[in-house]
Parts: structure tokens; C-alpha cells; sequence
């Protein structure tokens, strides 16, 4: 790897490798994930399928009433030339049953129910399937903190959580996800015309390269100037990560004890697996 441009067949035989050795380890065969149409759900699918084999990935796709078809129709092409089986869920009812008691909850409070009850299908059809569930989150929203905490960043495994959204483009390519899945903007469609690039206010190719040289080659702020990053570009994007923080961990543990979970106690490292 060079900068941000990967070699990305290197890349795709580590993360198969990854999600094959996750899943198996702890007596499993199959993976659950959901497929929402875009290029993050996508290739973690691609990864999946190579490391499973399309008869052990089950793609589930959940549209809300706002959905795109655009969405259910991308996730189906998808999952037909990886020939994988698919369920469609749909989100509409459980959603409208809740908000119907709290009509005043502002769009943000609507997106992050949408993601968390899509979470909850996925590990209710994982537990039906034996099965575990597959991340699709990225590195650059994982970072930034433009993910749901308990909803699209939960999972068992996640292949491209350590992928910044210019190399999962990159890997993509390389494994021939559909032109019109590569090609469409960002979405996690949670209201119509919502697009992740609009709403965050800047191209996710800018955020990536500040990124890159922020947190992998931990430049300071005076070389990031220096490079010709933006002094208010670098402020806002240094916030998002720094409060954004509590999310990309496991609860954090009071320690009263010698061996605490997660800190000092991590079961597959104490015991052999």
C-alpha cells in the first residue's frame, strides 16, 4: 500500500482470509449481512461470498416507505451475480408504530431508529441462521463518527472497517461490483435525496486524504497547513473524530478488578482461539 492507492489484490485475499478465519473460529459457517444497494454493503458481500461461498452469505435488504427503489434494486443485482439468497424486510411498520407516539422526533432521531432496527433484523435472522453478522461500515465514517452506535456500526466481524471510502471504491473496482453500484452517490438512505457528501459537506475523496495524513501518518496540524489542508477544514474534521470517540468502543468498563473485560480479558487471545 502507497498513501491511500492499495494493492488490491493483496487486500481482498487478507480481508477473505479475515472474514473466513472470524467466522469459522468460533464454530460458525454462515454470514448475515444487509445489503442496502450502496458500494460499503456491497463489497462487504463480495468479501463475504469469497471467503463463505455464496451458499453460507444471506443478504438481507430492509426499505423504509422513503426508500429509493433505486436501493432494493442495486442490493438485488448484487446479490444475483454473486448468487447469494436475499430476504426483504421491510422497516415501514415497526418505524411508523414507534414515531406514531413521538410525532415531533426530528429526521436525526428517525435515521438512527432506521439503522438500529435494521441491526436488530440482522441479528434476529443471524440467530434464525446460525449464523454471524457482517459489518459495512468504513473507515472514513467510522472515524468521522457519521455512523448510528448500535446500528450500522455493529457486527460480528467487519472486513472494511480499517478502508478508507477511497480505497473501498478502489477494491470494488478490482472485484467488479456492478458500474451503476461504483458509479451512484453515497447514500445511506434515510430520506429521500439524502446523500452522505451533502450532508457531511465535503467529497469523501477531500476527507480522506486529510484523513490519511491525520490519523495513519499523524502529521501535525502546523504539516497539514503546510500541505495545504485548510486551517478550518482540519478544526472541524479534528472534532468529529475527537467526539465521535465513545463510539468506536466497547462500553467502557469501570475497572475494580485485576482482569477486566475487554482491557485486560480478551478471551480469544487468553484462550487459544
Amino acid at each position: 500500500m502507497t498513501g491511500l492507492d492499495i494493492d488490491c489484490a493483496l487486500v481482498a485475499d487478507i480481508l477473505t482470509g479475515f472474514v473466513r478465519d472470524e467466522i469459522t473460529k468460533f464454530g460458525f459457517q454462515r454470514g448475515v449481512l444487509g445489503m442496502s444497494g450502496g458500494i460499503d454493503s456491497t463489497l462487504s458481500a463480495y468479501i463475504a461470498t469469497r471467503a463463505l461461498g455464496s451458499e453460507n452469505v444471506l443478504g438481507i435488504i430492509m426499505p423504509y416507505k422513503t426508500s429509493s427503489p433505486d436501493s432494493q434494486r442495486h442490493a438485488q443485482l448484487a446479490a444475483d451475480k454473486l448468487g447469494i439468497e436475499t430476504r426483504v424486510i421491510e422497516i415501514t411498520p415497526q418505524i411508523d408504530a414507534y414515531f406514531d407516539r413521538f410525532p415531533d422526533a426530528d429526521r436525526m432521531r428517525r435515521a438512527n431508529k432506521m439503522a438500529r432496527e435494521r441491526m436488530t433484523i440482522l441479528y434476529d435472522q443471524s440467530q434464525a441462521d446460525s449464523a454471524l453478522v457482517i459489518g459495512t461500515s468504513n473507515k472514513t465514517e467510522a472515524l468521522l463518527g457519521y455512523t448510528t452506535l448500535w446500528g450500522d456500526m455493529a457486527s460480528a466481524v467487519n472486513p472494511i472497517g480499517d478502508l478508507y471510502k477511497t480505497q473501498v471504491r478502489q477494491l470494488a473496482r478490482y472485484l467488479e461490483v456492478p458500474e451503476e453500484i461504483l458509479d451512484k452517490k453515497p447514500s445511506a438512505d434515510l430520506w429521500t435525496g439524502q446523500t452522505d457528501e451533502g450532508e457531511l459537506g465535503f467529497t469523501y475523496a477531500d476527507v480522506d486524504k486529510l484523513l490519511y495524513r491525520m490519523v495513519d501518518l499523524r502529521w501535525s496540524r502546523e504539516e497539514l497547513v503546510d500541505a495545504g489542508f485548510d486551517w478550518d477544514f482540519i478544526d472541524r474534521v479534528s472534532r468529529m473524530i475527537r467526539n465521535s470517540q465513545y463510539k468506536r468502543r466497547l462500553p467502557l468498563i469501570a475497572k475494580v478488578s485485576q482482569r477486566s473485560i475487554d482491557r485486560d480479558f480478551r478471551y480469544s487471545r487468553d484462550w487459544g482461539r
